[in-house]
């Protein structure tokens, strides 16, 4: 998925297991996780609890369908959920099975909330530029990653439209956390909201702080814009969380961090520190209700809302999840990102600033990206070739666009960082030495 399979298969990397923050190939060689598997072991590798949790449900429940049935399980797992998210603001939860499917999953509430208001008319979703938002049709339509979309133009969603995004070099190089500059670019929303009318958009989708696309830090004001925009128009804001989601800012969500209340959340990836996939939707009081309230308007049973997966609330990831939060919470996790994020960023700064065709490096909590000047007729070339020194010198990074981003495992400590970055600098030196030949 998402790999140039020729090249891997010339020189396949294979992880054979894998232990606190560190993978191992089959000749035992150790290469640090400087990505959290892919945004998402978020505790690291090999939690006892976690694996103890997993293997006691299986031999309790491993399987209890959701349609019309259920088991206690999700509705422990969202009760904690709800206690990470600011009191009042959020109350109800739909599991599925990752983030592409919570994304979905949070497009068609946002429909059947304006349907269950009378809104009929509200269809239009919002996105942003650069946006990533998994692999699904809806998540495809309101992403904005020119190349993710390029090859599936022809059956794209209808009503779309999307904002442009937050990043300027000239303007906003080596920030370090939010930047400075940017919030005006929040005023183009209106500029989309004048062209379609606010009575046609349903939803703005967005991610607080843009990962995949190479680590796209918000500026000072530019979220809290959006939300009043928002809030103005009658237009729900969602915030895809899949990479925030779970410590990975400092807090336990980048609504929390950056004070800012949307009216959907999707999360995935840390939801259950990876080891089995899942993925959830949290929704404001007022949007179930309402969705409730519309579809028993009539007597009789009703299904308020037609969507589901067979294995949403899987009793296996519920009991992952449940003990992910546990984690969290007696390692202190999220204090370690905050405590550790000042030193991560300086780390950053002071070694990869100035080093050759480095343009511009981009943090925020245990989040960051170094992006690098693209090669003529080949833009990826110079981050994959960093990417592969990387990884042959022990650490895995990866390799996105023109960047290198970095993910850490949320309980890395200081020595883990240092050997992140330092492994970085001497395969950017030796590639600038390299590319240029």
């Amino acid at each position: 998925p998402f790999t140039d399979n020729v090249t891997f298969k010339q020189r396949p990397k294979l992880l054979h297991r894998a232990n606190g923050v560190h993978y191992y190939l089959e000749d035992d060689t150790r290469i640090l996780d400087g990505m959290s598997g892919l945004w998402c072991v978020n505790a690291g590798h090999g939690q006892p609890k976690i694996n103890e949790a997993i293997k006691s449900q299986l031999d309790k429940l491993d399987f209890a369908p959701s349609f019309n049935t259920s088991h206690p399980l999700p509705f422990q797992f969202a009760d904690k959920l709800l206690k990470l998210l600011p009191e009042g603001a959020f109350k109800e939860v739909f599991f599925t099975m990752c983030g592409s499917t919570a994304v979905d999953t949070a497009l068609k509430i946002a429909l059947a909330y304006h349907k269950a208001c009378g809104n009929d008319e509200k269809v239009r979703f919002i996105g942003r530029e650069r946006g990533y938002h998994g692999v699904g049709f809806g998540g495809i339509g309101v992403g904005g990653i020119p190349l993710n979309r390029k090859a599936f133009t022809g059956n794209m969603l209808p009503f779309l439209d999307h904002i442009v995004h937050t990043h300027s070099i000239p303007d906003m190089a080596f920030s370090r956390g939010l930047p400075k500059w940017g919030v005006h670019l929040a005023e183009d929303l209106e500029r989309v909201i004048q062209l379609h009318g606010a009575a046609s958009i349903a939803a703005v989708v967005i991610e607080p702080v843009a990962g995949s696309t190479g680590v796209l830090v918000p500026p000072v004001g530019y979220l809290e814009r959006i939300r009043e925009i928002c809030t103005k128009h009658d237009i729900m804001l969602v915030f895809d969380e899949v990479i925030t989601g779970f410590g990975r800012v400092g807090s336990s969500f980048a609504t929390v961090e950056f004070g800012v209340t949307p009216d959907i959340i999707t999360c995935a990836k840390g939801l259950t520190n990876g080891v089995v996939p899942a993925g959830a939707v949290i929704c404001h009081p007022r949007i179930f209700q309402s969705i409730q309230e519309a579809a028993h308007r009539s007597p009789g049973t009703q299904i308020e809302f037609f969507h589901g997966y067979t294995y949403s609330g899987h009793p296996l990831a519920m009991a992952a999840g449940l003990a992910t939060l546990e984690v969290y919470e007696e390692q202190k996790v999220f204090e370690n990102v905050k405590a550790l994020s000042p030193f991560f960023e300086e780390l950053l700064h002071s070694k990869i600033k100035g080093l050759p065709y480095v343009v511009d490096i981009r943090n925020c909590g245990f989040m960051a990206a170094v992006e690098v000047e693209p090669i003529e007729g080949w833009p990826t070339k110079r981050s994959l070739d960093v990417f592969d020194r990387c990884f042959q010198k022990g650490v895995m990074l990866r390799a996105t666009g023109t960047t290198i981003a970095l993910s850490p495992p949320l309980v890395c400590e200081k020595q883990h960082l240092e050997q992140m970055v330092d492994v970085l600098a001497a395969s950017l030196k030796e590639s600038a030495v390299a590319l240029s030949n």
